[in-house]
């Protein structure tokens, strides 16, 4: 859609997201709060000399008020009137809740901003009197049971980076097609993959199994980069191509809830998700990083996963306890809202909504408000859809199961004991 066959009130928006996308590009969430390798290689040092030592990191605080100043023109500007400048309105004020945290990194100032973005352990999940932390607890006591109360067994071989960076590149160079995704190896990077729309990462130096194949693919690639390459292809969001932060937790939820769809989920991934709620409910009740550290150990947790789950915890607050940074929060709560969302729409015979979920870096709630734009062409559909949602049928399939089954009362079954 050229901006000249735009209407003047979608050419407004148009012009209004292209500021946006320029006044958040040097606002960047991860990038500001991760510590540099050196911080973990002086606590693993600490830890052979018998020494458990809080880590020691002094964060550059950036000063966003330029910034802060043109989202806040952007919103004056905005008709919120109109679905697509309510959209901008939206994500503008999101990126201004981030730039404020981001300004207090190395504070508790960072934990109220935060939990604002992200949520906490202790909120209620949608359509549930259960709360995110009730969640974490069931799927950690279901480990448990499987597990007989020890931890969960490790795989038994061990794929190298660079083996599953090869495999992961011919995946994807078949599914977007030849140098559009490059996959690297990172070793700075604490989570074990990250992606964006031209670039897949993987934690250096690290022992990938089979699951963590499927998974990386399912998650990063086929939902975090095809999301992007999506919101790179708008006529009129190009804001779409980025997370916005009130999108996190419909992007890692959806990325998490593909690992579900795709068969790549195992206890084990819900276990380790599990465990990051109770650890961030523990730094606000005042644990700090050391007794996060031993409380992870004490899971069956080996020494470098445990300062990198730890450290996820205390990234960007200060480390001394009663302060968290809470975007692991959004995995299982955003998991389980966008699961519920599918089997509302599909329910109400709504799928098309699945659909445009995929068209870009969109929060639940951006679906159902923008349909006007995607019946109207200013927003496109997604180009790319993961392999499971591709099939239709089977997905229908799945969630018309889960509705069902969810009517069976397990109190009621007893006669099987």
């Amino acid at each position: 859609m050229a901006d000249t066959a735009l209407a003047p009130v979608v050419q407004h928006c148009a012009a209004l997201d292209k500021r946006l996308v320029e006044a958040v590009r040097g606002i960047r969430v991860l990038a500001t709060v991760t510590w540099p390798l050196a911080v973990e290689q002086c606590f693993l040092d600490d830890l052979h000399r018998g020494h458990e030592s809080l880590p020691r990191f002094e964060y550059r605080a950036p000063d966003f008020s330029a910034q802060r100043a043109e989202l806040a023109a952007i919103v004056e500007q905005a008709d919120s009137a109109h679905p697509l400048g309510a959209f901008i309105t939206r994500n503008a004020g999101s990126w201004q809740t981030a730039a404020r945290m981001l300004e207090a990194v190395g504070t508790a100032g960072v934990t109220a901003l935060s939990i604002e973005l992200y949520g906490r352990p202790g909120d209620a999940l949608p359509g549930s009197g259960q709360t995110n932390l009730d969640a974490a607890k069931y799927f950690l006591e279901i480990a448990r049971e499987l597990g007989d109360g020890e931890a969960l067994p490790e795989a038994d071989y061990c794929i190298p980076a660079a083996v599953l960076r090869d495999e992961v590149q011919a995946e994807v160079d078949t599914f977007f097609g030849n140098t559009k995704v490059r996959v690297e190896i990172d070793p700075e990077l604490t989570a074990k993959a990250a992606a964006g729309a031209t670039r897949i990462r993987l934690r250096g130096a690290t022992c990938f199994s089979e699951y963590d194949r499927s998974q990386l693919l399912a998650h990063e690639a086929f939902v975090h980069t095809l999301t992007a390459r999506n919101g790179r292809a708008q006529p009129v969001l190009k804001s779409l191509a980025r997370t916005s932060p009130r999108a996190t937790a419909t992007q890692e939820g959806l990325a998490v809830f593909a690992e579900l769809m795709s068969g790549s989920i195992d206890i084990a991934r819900l276990q380790r998700i599990s465990l990051r709620i109770l650890a961030i409910d523990m730094a606000l009740d005042g644990a700090d990083f050391i007794e996060v550290y031993r409380w992870f150990r004490a899971q069956g947790q080996g020494v470098a996963d445990s300062f990198h789950s730890t450290q996820r915890v205390f990234r960007g607050v200060p480390v001394t306890g009663g302060a968290a940074f809470t975007k692991d929060n959004v995995y299982l709560a955003g998991l389980l809202t966008v699961h519920t969302f599918f089997r509302w729409a599909f329910k109400r015979r709504r799928l098309n909504l699945l659909q445009h979920l995929f068209a870009g870096k969109l929060a639940l709630d951006d679906a159902i408000a923008l349909r006007p734009c995607f019946d109207d062409g200013s927003v496109a559909p997604p180009k790319f859809l993961p392999p499971w949602l591709q099939h239709s049928q089977g997905l229908a399939g799945k969630l018309a199961f889960s509705l069902f089954a969810n009517r069976i009362r397990m109190g009621r079954i007893g006669e099987w004991d």
